[in-house]
């Protein structure tokens, strides 16, 4: 689903006009950006977690030649158990 679809669908939903659940997630999202560093969850879901990366020797896919890729620090979301199930029963 695309955003506008998402937005429509819950505007549907529950009667709330697109203009508040569009001000929702853009809050949301500005919430998610400020406190990933603290685990931010939305539960049912999952939630933002900070991972280290390690420096390791990677190849560049052209030439073969090795590079060295720097430590660094990413983002990434896991997804709950409770979504896990939920999607995976679906099938």
């Amino acid at each position: 689903m695309t955003k506008s679809q998402t937005i429509e669908a819950l505007a549907e939903k529950t009667g709330l006009p697109k203009t508040q659940i569009t001000a929702l997630f853009e809050e949301l999202g500005k919430l998610a950006y400020a406190n990933a560093k603290d685990n931010f969850e939305i539960p049912g879901l999952g939630k933002l977690v900070l991972v280290s990366r390690q420096a390791r020797v990677g190849r560049n896919p052209a030439t073969g030649a090795t590079i060295q890729i720097p430590a660094k620090t990413v983002v990434k979301f896991r997804i709950s158990k409770a979504c896990k199930d939920g999607v995976l029963a679906q099938k």
